[in-house]
């Protein structure tokens, strides 16, 4: 056992960072490895089927993550998208491959489900790859969300159909209205319990029961719920889906998911793994065109039913194709499907065996797929199409804001709040489309062009706020703004210190530092907490700030000298120590000097 372990955990180290540096995402490096130590492999691993039994564990626990993060409210604020966008997705795709299944001489069963597993998509691939890529707030990445949370609400259903689906279903001992009620009674059993029995309990446990008993006490939960719906005939992942939805508004949900994350990543790493050495590999040499003909069809008919849809919900052409290209992979809950569906003879063996293989080739491929969208369709594209910047209106406002993230909006709600009027400018159509829905007046163009900054009537602001995040464009906008308007006054927003440095290059007077005043302040927090005085604390933090903005305009001179740059940052660390200890003897010899207190004579 430990030598398979070993085996396991070699594999993942191994492949896993490969993957994730090449930027194919960490579940394709679980494939990989699983291919590579399975029976299709090196033949390292034999028994794929309890390793494949054990790990589904973390599909599980998944669920019950899942559960946890589905709070009511977030439900209600992406109603839209995810009841609208999520429930057309999952019915279009699953009737258009259902439907080519039964044409291809599937029942009506097996077409189904293989359509329906075949519309999902991969949850931790695709939010893996959004988060890597940035891309979550865009506008793609808040549809792809959306789409994938309904997905996972849509697998609970399924799971539950399955059994009533299978061939066996008319032979039950029991009626179907009495498992029904059954299911029924034990799902209101858990709601009440959750609230009357389950959270005082982890109360007790949380003041008397220690770290390592609260983790026994999660995992107990889990497999507990998970056992009570198999023992009614529902799925396991039901269950811990149940409950964890049951503690998403509760005191203990942070706490849970940082306890069960540990055990969810590793157990589904290991599903991922055992998919891997699962799947019938020998089949594309044996079916090599049925193979390459289901992958295809898989993923260009997911894709273009994708793109369909998302235009009806008004989405760009550029929002459209990317969100139908990132979601046209199969999903790890197919997996689930397919091998509970064989269980229970919706699909016989082969025809498991030819999707699973499907939907993890498509895995395989979509990472490729997303470099050729990034590398070769969209700069081709852009250079066929550049887009189309506003037409502003000539409105004269005292401020312009140059670039509308959360640094220049929260500037803008501060403006607004005093009545003052401003311009908002940013380069990024995603990001301007997004804040438009909230009603926030905003242009896009690029501020890095003299005709849209004459549009904006920069010539008669009183200041320009340059708040744009990357480097490179927050520089050219200053240049530009030196050369062409130099009576406005500029505040500058800095990355870091050397983003300040080459602001100060371009003539900007007043940088702020984003990272800077945030650690000042918590700096304050810091001392009080640690006993210090508020006249020792505001002392300590005016001298930092003083000596810490002296040595920005001195290194400013030399910051291109490294052995200067250390020279001098040294030399001021010596100053602020030096500086601190007077302060500090200056104290001592005070306290002598200060009168007594005599108490008053009776």
């Amino acid at each position: 056992m430990l030598g398979q372990a070993t085996i396991f955990l070699a594999a993942a180290v191994l492949l896993v960072p490969l993957c994730r540096k090449l930027a194919l995402g960490a579940v394709l490096g679980y494939l990989i490895a699983g291919i590579l130590i399975g029976p299709w492999g090196m033949r390292l691993v034999s028994d794929v089927e309890t390793i494949l039994h054990i790990s589904e564990f973390g599909v599980v626990l998944l669920l019950f993550v899942i559960g946890l993060e589905l709070d009511p409210s977030r439900l209600w604020v992406l109603r839209r998208s995810v009841f609208g966008l999520g429930t057309a997705q999952v019915l279009a795709t699953g009737a258009v491959l259902a439907s080519l299944g039964f044409w291809f001489g599937l029942q009506w069963q097996a077409a189904a489900v293989a359509g329906l597993g075949l519309a999902m998509s991969s949850t931790a691939f695709v939010m893996q790859t959004l988060g890597e890529k940035g891309e979550l707030t865009a506008r793609h990445g808040r549809e792809a969300f959306s789409i994938l949370l309904f997905q996972d609400l849509a697998v609970i259903p399924l799971l539950a159909l399955l059994p009533l689906l299978s061939p066996d279903g008319a032979h039950q001992t029991h009626p179907g209205w009495l498992s029904a009620l059954k299911g029924g009674l034990i799902i209101a059993a858990v709601i009440a319990a959750s609230r009357t029995l389950v959270r005082p309990l982890f109360r007790v446990i949380i003041t008397f029961g220690g770290r390592e008993i609260f983790t026994a006490a999660a995992l107990l939960l889990v497999i507990g719920s998970s056992l009570l719906m198999e023992w009614i005939g529902l799925s396991m992942s039901l269950g811990a889906f149940l409950a964890g939805v049951l503690l998403a508004d509760s005191e203990y949900r942070h706490e849970l998911e940082a306890v069960i994350e540990p055990f969810k990543g590793l157990l589904l790493g290991l599903f991922f793994m055992a998919v891997g050495m699962s799947a019938n590999i020998g089949l594309i040499a044996d079916k090599p065109t049925t193979v390459v003909s289901i992958v295809l069809l898989l993923m260009v008919l997911k894709a273009g039913v994708l793109f369909l849809i998302s235009r009806l919900f008004d989405s760009s052409i550029g929002t459209a194709r990317k969100l139908s290209l990132i979601l046209a992979q199969g999903g790890e809950f197919a997996f689930v499907l397919f091998g509970l569906a064989e269980g229970l003879e919706i699909f016989d063996n082969s025809t498991a065996d030819l999707l699973v293989v499907a939907v993890t080739v498509s895995m395989l491929l979509s990472p490729l797929l997303l470099i050729v969208e990034d590398k070769l369709i969209t700069k081709w594209l852009d250079l066929k199409a550049p887009p189309q910047y506003d037409t502003l209106d000539g409105e004269e406002n005292p401020v312009v804001i140059a670039g509308y993230g959360r640094f220049g909006q929260v500037i803008s709600r501060i403006l607004y709040a005093r009545h003052i009027h401003f311009t908002a400018l940013d380069g990024n159509p995603q990001q301007v489309d997004f804040v438009r829905k909230y009603g926030n007046k905003i242009y896009f163009g690029d501020p890095s062009r003299i005709d849209l900054l004459y549009a904006a009537k920069v010539d008669k602001a009183k200041l320009f706020v340059l708040a744009v995040d990357d480097v490179d464009t927050s520089i050219k906008i200053a240049e530009v703004m030196r050369r062409h308007f130099p009576q406005v006054a500029v505040y500058a927003r800095a990355r870091n210190r050397y983003h300040a440095y080459k602001l100060m290059d371009a003539g900007v007077k007043y940088v702020i530092r984003e990272t800077f005043l945030s650690s000042v302040e918590m700096s304050r927090g810091v001392l009080k907490e640690l006993g210090f005085g508020d006249e020792e604390v505001k002392r300590t933090v005016t001298a930092f700030c003083k000596l810490d903005e002296k040595l920005l305009r001195q290194q400013h001179a030399i910051y291109r000298d490294e052995a200067k740059l250390i020279q001098t940052s040294k030399q001021a660390a010596d100053e602020l120590k030096s500086l601190f200890e007077a302060a500090q003897i200056e104290d001592e010899e005070e306290k002598p000097r200060k009168s007594p207190k005599i108490a008053p004579q009776q």
